[in-house]
C-alpha cells in the first residue's frame, strides 16, 4: 500500500446508529440518529447520509479532474447527486448508490463520457467496486 499524504479520524460512541459521531479535529461533531424508514426517530444524520455526502463530493471532484484532463470546461452551476439506499440482503443489509451528474450546458455523450471517467477514478468509486451496486446518471 502507497504511503497516505492523509488520513481522516472519527470516533463513533454512544450507540452507534444512536449515537454520536465525531473527527479527530472537532469538525464533525454530529448526533446519530435511526431514520423513521428504519424504525427510529430521525432528526439527525445518520451513516447513509454522512456516505452520500462524502462520496457525491468525492465524485464531483474526480470528475472535474477527468474535464479538466480532457480539456472540458464543466459549469460552475454542475452538480452531483449520492442517493445512497440501505436493503436487506442474505446476512444483514447492503449498500447501493445512484451517482448523478447534472451537466447543464454540455452534450449528453460528453457528459456520459465525463461520468464514466469519474468513476474509474473516484476513490470512494474504486472503494466500492465489486462490493456495491453504483448506477451513473448523467443529465445535461
Amino acid at each position: 500500500m502507497a504511503e497516505a499524504i492523509y488520513t481522516a479520524e472519527a470516533t463513533s460512541s454512544g450507540g452507534g446508529r444512536d449515537g454520536r459521531v465525531r473527527s479527530s479535529d472537532g469538525i464533525i461533531d454530529q448526533d446519530l440518529k435511526m431514520p423513521p424508514a428504519l424504525g427510529g426517530p430521525g432528526g439527525a444524520t445518520n451513516p447513509e447520509q454522512l456516505f452520500a455526502a462524502a462520496y457525491a463530493t468525492c465524485f464531483h471532484g474526480a470528475m472535474r479532474l477527468v474535464a479538466k484532463n480532457k480539456g472540458v470546461k464543466v459549469p460552475d452551476d454542475a452538480t452531483i447527486d449520492a442517493a445512497v439506499s440501505l436493503s436487506p440482503d442474505d446476512t444483514s443489509f447492503a449498500i447501493s448508490a445512484v451517482i448523478t451528474a447534472h451537466l447543464p450546458g454540455l452534450d449528453q455523450a460528453q457528459a456520459d463520457e465525463l461520468v464514466e471517467g469519474a468513476h474509474q477514478v473516484c476513490p470512494y468509486s474504486k472503494a466500492t467496486r465489486g462490493n456495491v451496486d453504483v448506477v451513473l446518471k448523467a443529465t445535461v
